[in-house]
């Protein structure tokens, strides 16, 4: 006897989404691509900003000026 006997498409409805259905969808290997290269780009925005508020923000040089 084999498992595979017991088997009938007809019955699986377990991968159907109902309306009231409040599990969260799978995430593809292509979104997960999508978001792994949105932080990546994100954490590069996040560098330049905090290089330019370090050179905004810094003391002036005691020379400078008068």
């Amino acid at each position: 006897m084999r498992l595979v006997e017991f088997y009938n498409p007809e019955f699986d409805k377990f991968v159907e989404r109902q309306k009231g259905d409040t599990r969260k969808s799978k995430l593809t290997l292509e979104q997960l691509s999508k978001l792994r290269r949105y932080r990546e780009v994100k954490k590069a925005e996040q560098i330049e900003q905090d290089k330019f508020a370090k050179v905004m923000y810094s003391a002036p040089a005691p020379d400078a000026g008068m």
